[in-house]
């Protein structure tokens, strides 16, 4: 064997593979073009085995180049042939172009390798010939899908793009894909198979279009496969004539598988339903190509559809014995008592479903048979078993029987609204679909709607689904309810009772004045949330003031106002809306206005007033008086001698609410004071009516606070201040008098006659049981006792002293300061604190005046109380003997800690009575005894507490309090040197100086001084003298 044969044996080998493979039997493909191509094979190789033959021993470089070529042709050529044996057919028609083309390339390459064979065979003419004559015959081969083929490539691939397609289009792809695929299109095992095989396929493809194909192929099937229904099908029907109710075949379209309403023929004599054709053809020139007729495959030359009268009249003949007799059966069923099972109840109102939507011109037959009110009396009775699915089926058929007037009048009289309005909060989203469909239909007509909303619950329901926005289909639909219902003038205050004040308002501010005055009129009769309130108020407030102007308005207008006032966040709203001026007309000058509105009038006012912090600003009057001027107050306290009993309590409110205010109480007070309201005022607190007397109580409680000294002296002269004692006494007095009463008490100047004549020792002892037995310290009336307990605290008296001794008032400051969460009470108590620890002093200096032992001002009380403390003990703070737990000493009742703790409290006014308390302890300037006392507070950590509170004030009344401490402070070496690198104090020290007051500015000029930082104030040296208080 030669070199080149050698060479040229593994691509002999190669091409004899190849032909194995390709050159099988016919029946093996299925398909034209592999089999023309076999057929080109198979001669090649013949011809190919008469060339080796021929020049079996040397092969020249033509030869060996036109057998490579060839052979890589075969190569490429078995795969394709393998795609047409291996794989199914449909996969073969997605691929038909691909396919064709490889085979047409192939064929044509391997004719131009053959050739290159022309110029070695000039000695074998024979072969030559065959040869060139096959080269050619390849060469011009013309390899073709073919029309149908084409057409079901075309239509596959559309498919992989995700289009939507209707069951009609859907069923014109199976017909073309079975026609290409050599099946009978109702042979849908088959066809289910070839699917099947497809799904193999493609179980290694990653290619999305072919498996769009796959899934669109699939969903196609399955609807494919459905059985047809003509209307009959599933039914129980137990009539004689059974066998003659299933429809002819040509009465079903090949398209819809279902009963044809409007059939129409072809030019290829095929009848169908002409909508579903029409979606055919459509399709077809939406992809490019000449409609056909889905069964025959026919490509059509026209279009028109032509109807088939006689068709359709024997259809309608059937269908109407199919209606008349599902009708029947329906009504045999629903009117069984008992009912049938759930299936049966389905099945029947599906029939019945299908025949009011689908033969709309039979709905008579179903209303006249009395299947509507069996429907409506069926939801009414709602069996157990009759669950939301079945409902929904129900108000399904019911709301297709709408289209019908005469059954809407129906389900009207046997209560269809309560029934829809029930099924709004049905279980399943389809049963209140439904519902809330049936109910907008109703309201089409404006009685409909208004026995939609006068139904219990309706607009509640409703307005919840409308709000309810996971589910926006049914959220628009109820949406749309509303608005039919909102358009009828009667519903308009059934609307605004369920919350849906915008028909009330549009009208309110849009309408005519007799419909403004209307509205206003429905908005003071109703009970409304607080957020109703607000929403009226900012929309209508203005409108409401100006009817109050008019004669016919002024009583609806002022009974709305007033609920509106009776809203806090309402009070800005409604002085905006110029509403001071109107009601002080009423009130004050409007004689013609009854005495129920004048009380109307005032109550509002006094609503508004008792929110402090906008109103002070507003006028009541074209003159720019206010609320707190001289005018008004003395109008209202002329209304107290003249008005009904009724507007007098609201005037006491109006008197109270102003008097409150930060802004206007001191020229309240003084407006009292001068129109000599003090003596108009206090005649209400024995009033008979418990009202009054608790509106001046609590009157009288915050005048007291500016004008004591007068509120005591006519208290005094008309005989009223025992009538305080009794109401903290009587167990019968309202807890709001008590409260009041006992904080007057508090707050009235007592010179020290009037609290032993009028308080007296027996009262003290009441006010001290009550706070121990007082089981809740944060009650209102603590307030006023411990402020009681101030005017015998603050009087340094021997008698006083025992009593306090006593009743161990120190220690009840200390407790009530510590348990009480009240920010007065905290105060008052540490005020207390203050005073008896300067009591403590006093009776200190008394004590150390006496020569005999022992020297501590306990020595006193010894006195007191007859009797020697067991065990005295020397006190650091008083440098004297003083009595464990002594009344009179912060350190001995331990109350150093809870004082410390006020000081980082928010209250400035609790952190100044901590700092005066505190203060006392170091009120003694000899250098041993303020070093004792400091070293006490410093190991209370006071010392730190102080020091931090200074740094972060600002300049006031509290600098002022705590530099003097501090000042005591750095006084003491030891503090002076742990003190003096503290750049933070210094800092402090300087500002204070600067920007602080008179006093301040001294006390801290004595620190700076004793930190020897003075220089930096005043650009002395340290060493510098400083000039002393």
């Amino acid at each position: 064997m030669t070199s080149a044969a050698v060479l040229i044996s593994p691509v002999v080998e190669s091409i004899h593979r190849s032909f194995s493979d390709i050159c099988v039997p016919d029946e093996q493909y299925s398909w034209e073009n592999p089999r023309r191509f076999s057929a080109y094979a198979k001669r090649l190789q013949l011809l190919l085995n008469q060339l080796l033959r021929t020049t079996s021993e040397e092969f020249s470089p033509s030869v060996q180049t036109a057998l490579r070529g060839i052979a890589g042709d075969l190569t490429a050529s078995c795969q394709t042939t393998s795609v047409y044996r291996s794989k199914g057919k449909i996969f073969v028609l997605i691929h038909c172009q691909s396919l064709c083309k490889s085979l047409q390339e192939r064929t044509r390459a391997i004719g131009g390798w053959l050739s290159l064979l022309d110029s070695v065979l000039e000695d074998h003419p024979d072969l030559r010939k065959k040869i060139a004559d096959h080269s050619r015959e390849m060469k011009q081969a013309q390899f073709r899908v073919t029309e149908n083929e084409e057409r079901v490539h075309c239509t596959l691939q559309k498919e992989g793009q995700g289009r939507q397609t209707t069951k009609a289009v859907q069923s014109a792809i199976i017909m073309d894909l079975a026609r290409a695929l050599g099946i009978d299109s109702s042979n849908q095992a088959e066809l289910s198979g070839q699917v099947m095989l497809l799904k193999n396929d493609l179980a290694s493809s990653n290619s999305l279009e072919e498996r769009r194909i796959l899934i669109s192929l699939e969903r196609i099937m399955d609807n494919w496969s459905t059985e047809p229904d003509p209307s009959t099908r599933n039914l129980d029907l137990d009539f004689e004539d059974d066998a003659n109710i299933a429809p002819f075949k040509n009465f079903l379209c090949p398209l819809t598988k279902e009963a044809m309403k409007d059939p129409v023929v072809l030019e290829s004599s095929q009848n169908y339903e002409r909508e579903a054709i029409q979606y055919w053809f459509e399709r077809c020139i939406e992809d490019g190509r000449d409609p056909t007729c889905p069964v025959t495959g026919q490509v059509l030359k026209s279009l028109d559809l032509k109807p088939n009268i006689g068709l359709a009249g024997a259809i309608e003949e059937w269908v109407s014995r199919i209606i008349d007799m599902q009708i029947k059966l329906a009504m045999q069923y629903l009117s069984e008592d008992p009912l049938p099972g759930v299936d049966c109840i389905e099945r029947m109102l599906d029939n019945i479903y299908k025949i009011s939507e689908e033969h709309p011109s039979s709905r008579y037959k179903v209303r006249n048979a009395g299947i509507v009110d069996l429907v409506v009396k069926l939801l009414k009775n709602r069996p157990k078993s009759f669950g939301s699915h079945l409902r929904s089926k129900a108000l399904a058929f019911l709301l297709s029987m709408t289209k019908d007037e005469e059954s809407k009048k129906i389900m009207v009289e046997e209560g269809i609204t309560r029934l829809g309005i029930h099924s709004l909060v049905g279980s399943s989203e389809k049963e209140r679909e439904y519902a809330v469909k049936l109910l907008l239909d109703f309201t089409s007509d404006e009685a409909y709607c208004v026995k939609i909303a006068s139904e219990k619950g309706a607009l509640v329901f409703l307005s919840n689904m409308a709000a309810n926005l996971e589910h926006p289909a049914l959220s628009n639909l109820a949406e749309e309810v509303l608005k039919q219902i909102e358009a009828v003038e009667d519903n308009i205050q059934i609307l605004a009772v369920a919350g849906r004040f915008e028909p009330l308002l549009s009208r309110l501010r849009e309408g005519p004045e007799v419909v403004k005055i209307k509205m206003a009129s429905m908005v003071g009769r109703m009970t409304l949330s607080n957020s109703s309130k607000e929403q009226i108020a900012r929309q209508s407030a203005e409108i409401l003031v100006q009817l109050l102007c008019k004669a016919e308005g002024i009583e609806p207008s002022l009974r709305a106002l007033y609920i509106l006032s009776t809203l806090d966040d309402n009070a800005t709203i409604l002085v905006d809306s110029s509403i001071l001026p109107a009601l002080a007309d009423i009130l004050f000058k409007n004689n013609n206005a009854s005495e129920e509105m004048k009380a109307l009038a005032a109550s509002t006012i006094a609503n508004i007033v008792s929110n402090p912090g906008y109103w002070e600003l507003a006028p009541v009057d074209k003159r720019g008086h206010t609320m707190q001027s001289e005018s008004t107050v003395s109008s209202l306290l002329g209304l107290l001698s003249i008005s009904s009993s009724q507007c007098q309590v609201y005037v006491l409110r109006i008197l109270y609410g102003i008097a409150s205010s930060p802004q206007a109480s001191e020229q309240v007070a003084k407006h009292i004071k001068a129109g000599d309201g003090i003596k108009i005022i206090i005649p209400f607190l024995e009033h008979q009516e418990v009202e009054h007397k608790i509106c001046a109580f609590r009157l009288i409680r915050v005048l007291s606070l500016r004008l004591g000294q007068d509120l005591v002296g006519e208290l005094y002269r008309s005989d009223k201040l025992p009538l305080l004692k009794e109401k903290l006494l009587d167990h019968q007095s309202a807890e709001s008098e008590k409260c009041d009463a006992a904080c007057i008490l508090a707050n009235l100047p007592f010179s020290e006659d009037q609290v032993k004549i009028f308080l007296g020792p027996s009262f003290l002892k009441w006010t001290v049981t009550y706070l121990k037995s007082e089981a809740r310290p944060t009650s209102s009336i603590v307030v006023g006792l411990v402020g009681i307990l101030l005017h015998f605290a603050r009087r340094p008296d021997l008698q006083w002293l025992t009593l306090i001794k006593e009743h161990r008032l120190m220690t009840l400051f200390r407790d009530q300061m510590s348990l009480s969460s009240k920010p007065k009470v905290k105060k008052l108590s540490a005020l207390g604190l203050k005073y008896l620890s300067e009591s403590g002093r006093t009776l200190g200096a008394f004590a150390d005046a006496d020569p005999q032992p022992p020297r501590g001002f306990c020595f006193v009380l010894v006195l007191m109380c007859g009797k020697n403390s067991p065990k005295p003990s020397t006190c650091p703070i008083h440098n004297a003997f003083c009595e464990e737990d002594s009344q009179f000493c912060l350190l001995k009742s331990d109350c150093i800690k809870p004082l410390t703790d006020l000081l980082s409290y928010k209250d400035t006014s609790i952190q100044i009575a901590a700092v005066e308390a505190l203060s006392t302890l170091l009120l003694d300037t000899s250098s041993s005894n303020l070093k004792r006392a400091v070293d006490v507070l410093e190991n209370y950590g006071v010392v730190d507490s102080v020091i931090n509170l200074f740094i972060d004030v600002r300049p006031g009344e509290l600098q002022e309090r705590v530099i003097f401490v501090v000042d005591r402070i750095l006084r003491v070496e030891s503090q002076n040197q742990r003190y003096s690198l503290s750049q933070p104090l210094v800092r402090a020290l300087v500002e204070a100086y600067r920007h602080g007051s008179t006093n301040t500015r001294m006390y801290a000029q004595d620190a700076l001084a004793n930190l020897k930082q003075i220089s930096g104030v005043s650009g002395r040296n340290s060493s510098q003298p400083l000039g002393r208080r």
